[in-house]
């Protein structure tokens, strides 16, 4: 090397070391600014330091149920905390979770991947900050990376969203429960509600967007609220926990909101044993890829032992379930890079116009979710998105029906035909999508796309008949569908309300016969039923008196029987007026006296049939024990909530309603906004906001979203420089 550089040489050589250690300790050290609900406002100069102050906030928020999750999806879950989670482990190694976030982050581009890693890093940054905040027993997590972040990511979004029934049917084959065990156990994963009204169909000419997704109280299926801001992001929304993106999402420009849609994301596949221990493929048999995984589950008394598992793939997918007798299950799922979905995400909250939004959409990495959007520029959008195998036989009963031999599952098919086996998704292009109907709105509620607004404006036949369902409905799109057909020149307000709706859709279908019919009843107290059914006024507002007894009826007589139960069924022609009436009145009578019976049993508990809705059913977080009102999804209560019983025999939300947001697009100023977050944004022990949106829930309130820096600092609760 020469003694003596050029000056010049020696002076960039120093001023680039100069810059470069610096710049990266200031870029991640962003402002966060927290307001009086506890919602993290993320000032930064960089994507980088925005990353690295979410993974900070969403450790002070949610610090020791992210590293639950975390640990979960390592598939580690019993070597740090013991039996109760070694199911879980077995089923993160057969389907190779790990592996898929290690791949992912390694696949990831690398201004995308830095970011993950940021997001990682704060949060590891708080958490061991904060260890005195942090569970002693979660701590054994830490240090998080940016492999954990996208193993959690594929484990909600391909095996929870895309096919936890998939997996759930395959143990029921496996231990030969035939039954179907689905309506028996409350669905953790839920659905949603959106809307978009153009402004054609508002009071003021802008357009609004509501967007009001169903998902669980606890665990991986909650929300956290947050606000982006860079110098060229204004971005508010809220975000599944430990996901280091915003879901679902507005900024000045342009918002949109999801719901789970009705889509084929997965197959289970029968496989045919062959003589020398394989499966048959086309006539030959082919031997099964096996992986031996050591899992170590640790004991009472802290010692650890270890199992061996040995996972077995096919071409078709993972083995998910066999039965002595050698046969198996193996099941295939949409989003073999599951991990693209957060920059997908990531690239939505960017957008400024509907086409750079669409660009956004067109790669088709988000597997799943209905989008409905709006923007400033008027502009609505409803987008049936999906990642939809291309296939060359079977309509929609073929691949999702139930299948008749076990009865318990989704179509089994069949394995041992590789013309079965899907490789390839339709494009952008080709799933359904409707823009700026002539109708002015859309809505969805998890039904199929095909009656997204009212006169229909998609034509099924225009599809692969595999695409989504044929039309058909439920109470709960029956009424969204009802409110924006019956509803014009909307005003903010309205929206809201509108949103915040708890009358029962249900009891228009067959109110009237069930009360004619048990007014008729030789039984008294079937008789004095019909009398409180008569005098409620069909809601499930918490002081409503016949709610219970509707609801009890509803679940233990009408669910069952399903539309067999119906007079009239769902007629497409005839949307606001089918389905209707019940098939045996009589025998729906019975039901609600039997019902009525069992209510009468608690009377000295505070039941009867006469009992308030608020008395029964209850909304229980933290410190909170308050009256609900809103309904399970069955009943058609746009205002859905779903109850599990507890210790005192009442109910208790278990979900439903989660993150409510309601915008209002101005074509030169800032969004008019207003949000909920039901069961606050922490969870947390010690956090004042675990449980502190519910007495705003319980009025049917929402709060402002604070957006400009003085909106916030009046509204301050802390300011805090993330890593220091």
């Amino acid at each position: 090397m020469p003694r003596h550089l050029p000056v010049f040489i020696i002076l960039l050589l120093l001023l680039t070391l100069l810059l470069a250690a610096p710049a990266a300790a200031q870029d991640l050290s962003p402002e966060i600014l927290w307001d009086t609900w506890g919602v993290p406002h993320i000032y930064a100069e960089t994507d980088e330091a925005l990353f690295y102050g979410f993974g900070w906030a969403q450790a002070r928020n949610h610090g020791d149920l992210i590293l639950k999750l975390y640990g979960e999806a390592r598939g580690r879950g019993a070597e740090y905390w013991g039996e109760d989670f070694l199911e879980n482990d077995r089923l993160m190694h057969t389907l190779d979770v790990p592996a898929q976030g290690a791949a992912g982050y390694a696949a990831l581009d690398d201004e995308f991947r830095a970011n993950v890693t940021a997001f990682a890093r704060g949060f590891t940054a708080y958490a061991e900050a904060h260890r005195d905040q942090i569970a002693d027993e979660r701590e054994v997590v830490l240090p998080v990376t940016g492999e954990d972040v996208l193993a959690h990511g594929v484990r909600v979004m391909r095996y929870v969203f895309m096919a936890r029934q998939g997996l759930r049917a395959a143990v029921r084959w496996q231990d030969g429960r035939l039954e179907d065990v689905t309506q028996a156990e409350p669905e953790p994963i839920g659905g949603s509600n959106a809307w978009a009204l153009a402004p054609s169909r508002t009071a003021d000419g802008r357009a609004m967007l509501v967007a009001n997704p169903h998902q669980p109280w606890s665990d991986l299926g909650l929300w956290m609220e947050a606000h982006f801001v860079t110098p060229d992001l204004d971005l508010y929304g809220a975000a599944l926990v430990g996901t280091p993106v915003l879901g679902i999402a507005f900024n000045p420009y342009l918002g949109w909101a999801h719901t789970n849609n009705t889509r084929d994301g997965y197959d289970l596949y029968r496989l045919v044993p062959g003589a020398n221990g394989g499966y048959l493929l086309d006539g030959e048999e082919r031997e099964y890829e096996t992986r031996e995984v050591t899992i170590r589950v640790r004991g009472d008394d802290g010692t650890l032992r270890e199992e061996t598992l040995t996972a077995r793939s096919t071409v078709h997918g993972p083995v998910v379930a066999e039965r002595d007798d050698g046969a198996a299950l193996a099941i295939r799922v949409v989003c073999e890079r599951c991990w693209e979905a957060a920059e997908q995400w990531w690239e939505m909250g960017q957008a400024r116009t509907l086409a750079e939004f669409e660009d956004a959409l067109r790669p088709v990495r988000i597997p799943m979710f209905t989008v409905m959007y709006a923007d400033r520029a008027g502009n609505i959008m409803h987008l049936f998105n999906a990642q939809v195998p291309i296939r060359d036989r079977g309509d929609w009963a073929f691949w999702n029906g139930t299948t008749p031999v076990d009865d318990c599952c989704p179509s089994l098919i069949p394995g041992a035909d590789s013309a079965y086996i899907w490789t390839d998704y339709h494009p952008y292009e080709d799933l359904p999508k409707v823009i700026n109907p002539p109708t002015g709105w859309l809505q969805n509620a998890n039904e199929a796309p095909w009656t997204t607004t009212y006169p229909w404006v998609l034509d099924p036949a225009d599809y692969p008949p595999y695409m989504s369902p044929p039309p058909f409905t439920w109470p709960r799109p029956s009424q969204s569908l009802r409110l924006l057909y019956e509803n014009d020149d909307v005003t903010f307000e309205q929206l809201i309300e509108l949103k915040q709706t708890t009358e029962v859709e249900l009891a228009r279908w067959v109110l009237d016969d069930l009360i004619a019919a048990a007014a008729a009843s030789d039984d008294e107290l079937t008789r004095r039923s019909a009398e409180v059914l008569r005098a409620w006024d069909g809601t499930t507002d918490a002081d409503s008196v016949g709610g219970v007894l509707f609801a009890a009826w509803a679940a233990g007589y009408l669910r069952p029987l399903g539309l067999a139960a119906l007079a009239v069924p769902f007629d497409p022609s005839d949307p606001f007026n089918t389905p209707r009436g019940l098939a045996d009145p009589a025998g729906a009578a019975a039901g609600l006296g039997d019902v009525a019976r069992q209510l009468e049993l608690l009377r000295a508990l505070g039941g009867g049939i006469d009992m308030a809705y608020g008395d029964a059913f209850r909304m229980r977080v933290g410190e909170y024990d308050l009256p609900a009102s809103g309904g399970d999804d069955p009943l058609g209560t746009f205002r859905t909530l779903t109850f599990a019983q507890d210790e005192d025999l009442r109910f208790r939300v278990t979900q439903g309603e989660s993150y409510i947001a309601v915008i209002a697009f101005n074509a030169d100023a800032p969004p008019q906004a207003r949000v909920l977050l039901t069961y606050g944004n922490a969870t947390q022990p010690g956090s004042p906001h675990v449980g502190d949106q519910l007495a705003l829930f319980a009025a049917s309130e929402m709060r402002e979203a604070w957006r400009t820096r003085a909106e916030i600092e009046a509204n301050l609760r802390e300011r805090e420089v993330a890593g220091k």
